[in-house]
């Protein structure tokens, strides 16, 4: 995505960016105006009001009412700019959600949580705010810039002449104070980044924090982050902070310079006293848009930071495209890998030349060593990433042919790691299926063997669990994991090491109960226990391979 692509997304319509460019510059108009009012103002008081020409009170009646018109424009402008600000900043959030949604889940096992929630909260904000609070003045600022000389043009063209000389030595000053700001922004972002996965990890991690007495540690750790964001941020500030009075000390030398030449001039009678105060005036409303070009400046370094790495996310490759895709017939459950080989990023490969075919309705238990392949296979299945070399397919059909909607439709997952909402129960059994109805949202409990510690919460089905099901226990969670997916009712179901946290006989019992249920579609037992082997048709074990 290149940056005018990325303008596109944080770009107010064209109505709302006329409205608010016509406030602005309503408002700078009114800002020259005030200079020249001053200067008929000094003349009526110095030489009393001429004839035909309005009066002190008159003139100040009107600069009164003038004031009052520029606040109203003002107030008018800052509302509009904020609300179409906040508009824009959630459509940039849900742009940005939505391609996170279709990432690969490789793109998440390279990166920590903390970069794509920086990229929600801060990375967004910038970006916005760039457009709605700096872009859009630039038009004004120059405006007055422009206006202003042109002026003091007529008024004195020798001062006139001095004043747009020292702008290049403002831009000088900016772009050598200016261009630190950019490699700080890169290093803040990063900083922010690793502070943020560090308090989402240790939040996962709080039990065994606790657990093993590690609070201190942990808070030590925080801290040095903390404080690592801290000192960048304090480099920020201190550039930030140098930068607009380094260039409004630069103006009002100019300023004072540019008295001198005038003083000289009303000596000599080549300019009116009310000329001068006019001049004077102009060249203080120059520090207006050279301050605030200053900090526009400033600003482009900052954000430039956040739109390349904006620009970077939007780059990253989604899944594949469904479009043009063909659904997946419904399926009757064989499964093939012909020749799959695969590897995570920077490691040796997990499967290599891989092979294996399991027959429509069977259940296949894969045994084997940590590293074999074993959950790999189950990833590959559902298409969260796509082998390096051969093909999958499901009744003969090559899975990457498909869309992944109704490939993923038709496969059921429950793994070792339970991943469930903080909701209540019955939000999280109706997660693949809202429509569910209360006898089939029970049905499938009972064959999880739910239904048991479901009926003795506080609130039976309508139990709030907890973040991850915090409030359950871990053979609780699984089982609900096991009853969700069971809602789904697919023809290919996953377990892999599903039932690890079940007792015994809670094992037993489940393994009991499930066997007409399991014979009903093909499946794909992923264990180490024993006991599970009794369901299966055929065990296969997989070898850990050595390349």
């Amino acid at each position: 995505m290149k940056y005018s692509a990325l303008l596109q997304l944080v770009t107010p319509r064209r109505q709302t960016l006329l409205l608010i460019l016509s406030l602005l510059l309503f408002s700078s108009a009114i800002s020259l105006a005030n200079p020249w009012i001053a200067g008929i103002l000094t003349e009526t008081l110095l030489n009393g009001p001429a004839e035909g020409k309005p009066g002190l009170r008159t003139i100040l009646v009107a600069w009164l009412g003038l004031v009052a018109v520029r606040s109203i424009v003002s107030i008018s402008s800052q509302y509009v700019i904020s609300i179409t600000g906040e508009k824009m900043l959630v459509g940039l959030r849900s742009r940005l959600y939505e391609h996170m949604q279709i990432l690969p889940m490789r793109y998440f096992h390279e990166r920590s949580p903390g970069e794509s929630l920086a990229l929600l909260s801060n990375e967004a904000s910038t970006v916005s705010y760039f457009v709605t609070n700096t872009l859009v003045q630039l038009l004004p600022l120059s405006l007055t810039l422009i206006g202003a000389l042109a002026i003091m043009f007529m008024l004195d063209a020798q001062i006139a002449l001095l004043a747009a000389f020292l702008l290049p030595i403002y831009y000088l000053a900016m772009k050598i104070i200016g261009r630190r700001l950019r490699p700080l922004s890169a290093a803040w972002m990063e900083s922010y980044s690793r502070m943020y996965s560090l308090v989402e990890e240790n939040l996962g991690m709080l039990p065994m924090i606790k657990a093993f007495v590690r609070e201190k540690l942990e808070e030590g750790r925080f801290e040095t982050r903390n404080q690592e964001l801290f000192s960048i941020s304090r480099r920020q500030i201190l550039v930030n902070a140098f930068l607009g009075p380094s260039i409004t000390f630069l103006a009002s030398a100019g300023l004072l310079l540019l008295l001198w030449m005038g003083i000289s001039h009303v000596e000599s009678g080549q300019l009116e006293t009310s000329g001068l105060v006019s001049l004077l005036l102009y060249a203080m409303l120059l520090t207006q848009p050279i301050s605030g070009l200053a900090n526009v400046y400033g600003q482009v370094q900052s954000t430039r930071g956040a739109a390349d790495r904006l620009q970077a996310f939007f780059a990253e490759q989604a899944e594949p495209d469904e479009k043009g895709q063909t659904d997946l017939p419904a399926v009757k459950g064989s499964i093939e890998f012909n020749d799959v080989s695969f590897s995570y990023p920077g490691r040796d490969p997990v499967l290599k030349h891989f092979n294996l075919k399991i027959d429509a309705g069977e259940t296949l238990a894969i045994t084997g060593p940590n590293g074999a392949g074993k959950s790999t296979l189950a990833y590959l299945l559902m298409r969260f990433d796509n082998p390096s070399s051969g093909r999958i397919l499901i009744d003969d059909n090559d899975i990457s042919q498909y869309n992944l909607k109704s490939l993923r439709e038709q496969i059921g997952i429950v793994s070792q790691n339970t991943l469930l909402l903080n909701g209540t129960v019955r939000d999280n059994l109706v997660y693949g299926r809202f429509n569910a109805t209360d006898e089939e949202i029970e049905k499938a409990a009972f064959a999880a063997r739910a239904n048991e510690f479901i009926e003795q919460l506080p609130d039976d089905y309508n139990t709030i669990i907890g973040d991850q099901g915090i409030k359950l226990s871990g053979g609780q969670r699984q089982r609900l994991s096991l009853a969700r997916t069971l809602m789904k009712d697919p023809p290919i179901l996953i377990l892999d090491e599903a039932t690890s946290m079940f007792d015994p006989d809670g094992e037993a019992g489940f393994i009991e109960e499930c066997r007409d249920l399991l014979h009903q579609r093909t499946v794909i037992l992923i264990t180490h226990r024993p006991a599970r082997l009794a369901l299966a048709d055929r065990i296969i074990k997989l070898e850990k391979q050595v390349f």
